[in-house]
């Protein structure tokens, strides 16, 4: 099975590089302020335990590793089928985990959390869904981070369905809440690894909300989906109550009256 965001070799060496790395993270722009920001928090969304999908294909693993806070939301695509039925979503994510462990001896999958096209979010990677799992999902910049992978392919010209936006927003405004990040911010993170988009030991200024090619040479999380991260990003704000964007909102409107002009113009 493969890891649609990174192809072939690569995608082995890259989570290799990513389990394994010793990474560092410098603080976010307002980490400092973060206790005057907590405000700014979101419910917890709800999450499928990854026993649902996992079953008897776990296998042993290392302990999971801890960082102090998430600071930044990497979202990512599967590279996989987009004409799924919801219930056959854990059936996806048991086999990238199997393609992950078995045929490639990672560890564990490497994204924290996945989305199907229904909106419902999974937990991914063992550690534990509350905490800051430190995950394998963008090479150099897997400290104070945490990634989401919508089951699909996003390149250009494909819809990305509502329900998968609002749930990858709702989890973001969770996971940036705790640590008082807002989703619209940019935040600078330390690059561990030479083989991302920014030599090892450089400060990075990325969004907070950020495309998993934001860190990495990649087309991940495809075009139709980076397209819609500015979307995401406002919505994942307003669900943590911070004022939001006219801009984005009218984006949003508009998307709205065109989906029910489709809507109303389709057979009955």
């Amino acid at each position: 099975m493969l890891l649609g965001c990174v192809p072939g070799i690569a995608a082995a060496v890259a989570l290799v590089l990513c389990a394994y790395g010793v990474e560092r993270a410098a603080e976010s722009p307002g980490a400092a302020s973060a206790g005057r920001t907590a405000a700014y928090t979101a419910p917890r969304p709800p999450i499928v335990p990854r026993a649902v999908w996992v079953g008897d294909a776990s296998r042993a693993q290392p302990p999971p590793r801890y960082d102090d806070k998430v600071v930044a939301v990497f979202v990512h695509h599967t590279d996989s089928p987009n004409d799924y039925d919801c219930a056959e979503a854990p059936a996806q994510i048991r086999n990238l985990y199997e393609g992950q462990t078995n045929a490639r001896d990672w560890d564990d999958i490497g994204y924290n959390f996945l989305v199907d096209r229904c909106g419902t979010v999974y937990e991914g990677r063992a550690g534990g869904p509350d905490r800051p799992v430190t995950g394998a999902h963008t090479l150099g910049f897997n400290h104070r981070s945490t990634g989401v992978a919508a089951l699909g392919t996003f390149s250009a010209g494909v819809s990305v369905p509502p329900a998968m936006e609002r749930a990858i927003a709702a989890l973001a405004a969770w996971k940036l809440g705790l640590s008082g990040t807002d989703p619209r911010s940019d935040v600078r993170l330390v690059s561990s690894n030479g083989g991302s988009r920014y030599a090892s030991g450089t400060t990075a200024t990325l969004p907070a909300l950020a495309g998993h090619s934001d860190g990495f040479m990649t087309s991940c999380p495809g075009a139709a989906l980076r397209a819609r991260l500015p979307v995401i990003r406002e919505m994942a704000a307003e669900l943590q109550g911070r004022t939001p964007d006219a801009g984005h909102r009218r984006e949003r409107q508009k998307k709205a009256q065109e989906e029910n002009g489709r809507i109303a113009g389709a057979p009955r």
